[in-house]
């Protein structure tokens, strides 16, 4: 994935679009890099379908949305994290646009057996597609991780649900353990899922940055205050 790296300091989150369909050839490349992206958890079956119109409370409007379904399991929300960033990174290296969209949700039921779980705008945009890397509003590496490892950069410069960046990252002898923040019982309903999936997001970023990279939870891990252990990057 040594290839999408420089768009991960540049990318931004694209609201506005030109509304016309890209070519069937753009789409038919789409499809094949779909079919190329790496999963975290591989035994998860996920699904990706490309659809002209969501449900989507916000006025965002593009000419294409890729909605992502996948079977409800242990880890599943980190893994469509994961493989959903690196569709946005693609994209990026095309010359297209993309935005997460934590409220869009397929306009029908596709028949499909898996649920659905996020879905994301693209399209060519109608405003700047690169941003400065001075322009993007991060917390410190020093707020959230522990120790040092050049990948972090990366990490810290992941999107996530409204900017919360609710992740911590504990580096030592060259392995990287990964962690999210706890929620309290009311929230947990929807922050879990969102934190999960940003987490994802963050890991696509140190895979794509790291020349090997591997992900499993181990059985022992340093526990840390506050947040729960994901797993570690080697």
């Amino acid at each position: 994935m040594n290839n999408l790296n420089e768009y991960i300091f540049k990318r931004k989150s694209i609201r506005k679009y030109k509304i016309n369909p890209l070519s069937e050839e753009i789409l038919n490349q789409i499809k094949a890099q779909i079919t190329e992206l790496k999963p975290l958890y591989p035994n998860i079956k996920t699904s990706f379908e490309i659809a002209d119109d969501i449900k989507n409370p916000m006025s965002l409007k593009a000419p294409h949305y890729l909605i992502v379904s996948s079977e409800k399991i242990d880890g599943c929300f980190e893994n469509v994290g994961f493989m959903l960033e690196q569709m946005s990174l693609y994209f990026n290296s095309i010359g297209l646009g993309s935005c997460w969209l934590g409220m869009g949700k397929p306009t029908e039921n596709k028949q499909n057996e898996l649920p659905f779980v996020f879905s994301m705008a693209f399209g060519y945009p109608s405003e700047e597609l690169y941003r400065n890397l001075s322009d993007f509003n991060r917390k410190s590496l020093t707020e959230i991780s522990e120790g040092t490892d050049s990948r972090l950069e990366a990490a810290r410069l992941a999107p996530s649900g409204m900017n919360s960046q609710n992740w911590f990252f504990l580096c030592t002898n060259g392995i990287i353990h990964v962690y999210r923040k706890k929620v309290n019982p009311l929230k947990a309903v929807i922050f879990d899922k969102m934190n999960s999936i940003d987490t994802g997001i963050a890991l696509c970023h140190l895979f794509v940055v790291s020349e090997s990279f591997s992900f499993e939870k181990l059985n022992s891990f340093p526990e840390r205050k506050g947040y729960i252990y994901m797993g570690t990057v080697k």
